[in-house]
């Protein structure tokens, strides 16, 4: 027997099926979005565009998969030369990209969608910025060359590290600005004009020390920079250590610099504060050390051995492991941390020559490279029992030409809900 529709019966019907796409498509929707786990800001150093700018890419990450994509939007320009260093402000709606080659910071509002909105550039206190670390009161920048006239490549001097504060935003006077973080400059906090500190030996002032990387702890209250004498050889490496007062003021430890190696390249500290691990790139070797009142004492079993040429390092906020690239091996090599020391749990392929590396700061279950001459990013998730690692699907993942730097903010702490 066949069955006869009238006109009202199909209506029904066809209503009914496009009101079951239409929810099967909002389920889809949401999915999506509930799947995009972080947003990561890869900085890619060489030239692009009119201004020689170099790029932001930016990636949303599979909660499932760890496959990270990027988004629309992406890539963006750096706002200047030369991007070399990252960092993200503590309520993870600010993006600080530090240029080389123009002695800029600029400050990028995060969307809640994960796109970036210039908002403010500042000159930094130096010549050529090379590291930058935020933490909810300042943003500390650490410069290849003080601000002398007669420092350049042709005639060096020791580098520097300077200090801006990060006001509260809105309208008040003291910070007139409308994002949810303002950079304090001269013009909101005149004590700050010329706020910065020089890297220098008291034995042997005229010495070049190089800087390489700065960590500020999670306290906020003490920070420290890595950095070797080019002036000898073997070159030396030396770890500066500073308390922070108020008012974005630096005090030299007691017995800083302190010995570290010969040529340290990177630095980082655990969740509590309590350790601070330097990566040597001429020994190939971590170097670890306690930090109680901000003094470090080298611990038990260090230096603790890495890769060749070892080039950035990670301390998973929430488990107990460790990642280190090395930059010539092209390897991560993961430990576990017991009481601050670390063991060697095996080294993992990436990338051509990995210079930076971070962990998804909402699961803490993604970790990924960013691999300078391979021109992408390596993915991986990483055991959170084992601390082992595994390739996220579709790893590696193209990104702009010669990547420096990664950051990164967890999905569900996107949006100031300010877009200039």
């Amino acid at each position: 027997m066949r069955m006869k529709f009238n006109k009202s019966s199909q209506l029904l019907l066809v209503s009914a099926a496009g009101l079951l796409v239409a929810s099967l498509l909002s389920a889809c929707s949401q999915l999506t979005q509930t799947l995009t786990v972080d947003f990561v800001f890869v900085a890619s150093s060489k030239a692009a565009g009119p201004n020689n700018y170099g790029e932001i890419d930016i990636f949303e990450v599979n909660s499932e998969s760890g496959r990270m994509r990027q988004i629309p939007a992406s890539p963006v320009p750096s706002g200047g030369r030369y991007p070399i260093a990252e960092a993200v402000s503590s309520d993870n709606k600010d993006l600080f990209v530090a240029n080389r080659d123009d002695d800029t910071i600029v400050q990028f509002v995060i969307g809640s969608d994960g796109k970036l909105y210039p908002y403010y550039t500042v000159n930094t206190p130096g010549v050529f910025p090379l590291a930058i670390a935020a933490n909810s009161s300042n943003l500390f920048v650490v410069d290849t060359y003080q601000p002398l006239p007669t420092c350049s490549t042709a005639a060096p001097c020791s580098g520097s590290i300077g200090v801006f504060p990060l006001l509260a935003g809105g309208s008040s006077s003291s910070a007139p600005c409308t994002a949810t973080v303002c950079i304090g400059t001269a013009a909101t906090n005149p004590a700050i004009s010329a706020q910065y500190w020089p890297l220098t030996l008291a034995g042997a002032p005229s010495d070049v020390i190089v800087p390489t990387a700065v960590n500020v702890l999670a306290s906020g209250g003490y920070v420290y920079v890595t950095a070797y004498d080019s002036s000898v050889t073997p070159s030396v490496g030396y770890l500066f250590g500073f308390s922070v007062g108020s008012g974005a003021v630096l005090t030299p430890l007691a017995g800083s610099p302190f010995a570290a190696g010969t040529q340290p390249s990177a630095i980082a500290s655990d969740a509590t504060g309590k350790f601070v691990y330097v990566t040597d790139a001429a020994q190939g070797n971590v170097l670890g050390f306690s930090v109680a009142a901000g003094l470090p004492t080298p611990l038990g079993g260090s230096p603790f051995p890495a890769g060749n040429a070892p080039s950035a390092i990670v301390v998973d906020p929430s488990f107990a492991f460790a990642y280190v690239t090395n930059s010539t091996d092209s390897t991560v090599t993961a430990y576990s941390v017991s009481s601050g020391a670390l063991t060697r749990l095996g080294n993992y392929a990436v990338g051509l020559q990995p210079v930076a590396i971070g962990i998804d700061p909402s699961t803490n279950h993604f970790l990924y490279t960013a691999n300078f001459l391979g021109n992408n990013v390596t993915g991986f998730e990483l055991s959170q029992s084992a601390g082992t690692l595994l390739d996220s699907q579709n790893s590696p993942f193209a990104a702009n030409s010669q990547p420096t730097a990664v950051a990164a903010i967890p999905h569900a702490g996107t949006g100031s809900g300010i877009q200039p």
